[in-house]
């Protein structure tokens, strides 16, 4: 997925508002924001979406979703005049003003109820908005209210608070805290924490007093409490390394979550995760690979396993870190024309590489995957991926929300669409169901087990050849 930047000029003025009748006190009629968002979310999906749009189909698709709203609210039996579109937008412009304007002016007093008109008003230009993107049946092309938007944009860009910096989950045995990742250049890593560590006390108190008999979620939470604080606050963390207690005092900072997790396994093998194909995952990835190369790495994991995608550019600079040279992917917009991303001459030295993949692996972690290859520098492991091979654009709307379309679709170098195909893996590996698997940790993961095996007998293969 690719975000485009929030404006959309040239869309905005040719699809201008019509002039509104003058609402009354007792009717209503569509603000001009609510009419402006309306409008200029017709206009990307007619414009924009990766197949013609059939527009009586769009303002079918208004004026039923009104219709369903309404009805989930409270207003039995509502009626709304039939849509007519035509081959002039500027009328069909004016044609959907008039429908969702008459909506509002006779139900929004109901639908709004205890939250008022302008609620009311609101919430049926939004079903408005939904019902023109359902029109065109494409799961990806919806609606994004305010917080589903600002929800995507946190996943896609990582939240920032004050913490200690690092990764943890609770070990099973002795309910301590496993530390899975201290952040590089963190202040977890700066006061001496280390991968791997047991944290059994925070300020003096037991961890698994603490936890003890509390569901998982109870677990988190409370941990999470406990190490995050305003920056520049202290914490002590006891660790327990060989037995031998040692206490930490770290002074908390701005922590960025972080969507790259790695650490150097057994047989000199990196393991590098990634959560998400976020604005920084490139920049946190040249560091991870830095860092295990700087501890000696002979060759890589790369895991996207149930990492369901991100930005199109991440995309691109992830897959440069081992392509040298050479496209990444291919998109066709509607129009016909194709965009193609080549390597950013970004590569490491190579060394032998897998990927491990599962069916949650899909977008722009599929382009990662086919174009790794595609180009013959990895091996893939798993099982079979999801099988999206379109792009989406999210355009911002003016009060926070948003509208995700279906922009283009995507080939792998190799000219595939793996759009419900997926990618299929050199080497199948399945975890058994309801398996409980630690990051990282290869006597928990068959698949990741698998990759080691493979990678092992890639190393000794190119030692034996020196």
């Amino acid at each position: 997925m690719k975000r485009l930047l929030p404006a959309a000029l040239a869309l905005t003025l040719a699809f201008a508002p019509a002039t509104l009748p003058a609402a009354t006190a007792s009717a209503p009629a569509l603000s001009p924001q609510d009419a402006n968002e309306l409008i200029t979310s017709y206009a990307h999906l007619t414009t924009e979406y990766y197949k013609k749009v059939d527009k009586q189909a769009v303002f079918d698709g208004v004026r039923n979703n009104i219709i369903a709203y309404l009805r989930a609210n409270g207003v039995a039996n509502p009626t709304l005049p039939a849509m007519h579109a035509s081959d002039d937008d500027v009328s069909n412009a004016r044609e959907l003003e008039r429908a969702v304007s008459g909506a509002i002016a006779t139900y929004a007093v109901k639908a709004g109820g205890k939250n008022g008109v302008k609620a009311g008003a609101t919430s049926i230009t939004y079903a408005a908005i939904s019902g023109a993107l359902g029109s065109v049946k494409d799961r990806y092309t919806v609606f994004l209210s305010p917080k589903e938007y600002a929800d995507i944009n946190q996943s896609l860009d990582g939240t920032q608070f004050g913490g200690v910096g690092l990764t943890y989950d609770i070990d099973d045995k002795t309910k301590d805290i496993h530390v899975q990742n201290v952040i590089p250049d963190g202040p977890a890593e700066k006061a001496g924490l280390l991968n791997e560590d047991l944290i059994t006390q925070i300020d003096g108190k037991s961890v698994s007093d603490l936890v003890a008999g509390k569901a998982p979620e109870v677990q988190t939470k409370l941990i999470q409490g406990l190490l995050r604080g305003d920056p520049g606050t202290k914490v002590t963390l006891t660790v327990d390394r060989a037995g031998q207690p040692e206490s930490f005092t770290v002074t908390r900072a701005t922590i960025h979550s972080p969507s790259v997790l790695a650490r150097l396994l057994p047989s000199g093998i990196g393991w590098v995760q990634l959560s998400v194909f976020g604005a920084d995952t490139g920049r946190e990835l040249d560091a991870a690979l830095n860092r295990l190369d700087a501890q000696g790495a002979k060759a890589f994991i790369l895991d996207l396993r149930s990492n369901g995608g991100g930005y199109l550019n991440s995309a691109v600079d992830v897959s440069s870190k081992f392509i040298p040279t050479g496209p990444i992917v291919t998109v066709e917009s509607r129009a016909g024309t194709d965009t193609e991303y080549d390597a950013e001459n970004t590569a490491i030295a190579p060394r032998p590489l897998a990927v491990l993949v599962n069916h949650y692996t899909a977008s722009a972690s599929e382009i990662t995957a086919g174009a790794i290859q595609d180009s013959g520098v990895g091996e893939i492991i798993g099982t079979r991926t999801y099988g999206k091979g379109v792009v989406q654009s999210i355009f911002p709307l003016g009060d926070g929300s948003a509208v995700k379309i279906t922009t283009a679709r995507y080939l792998t170098p190799h000219g595939r669409d793996i759009n419900s195909i997926g990618i299929q893996p050199e080497i199948l590996s399945d975890l058994p169901k309801d398996t409980r698997v630690k990051a990282g940790d290869p006597t928990t993961d068959v698949q990741l087990g698998a990759a080691i095996t493979y990678l092992q007998s890639r190393i000794a293969a190119r030692t034996s050849s020196q």
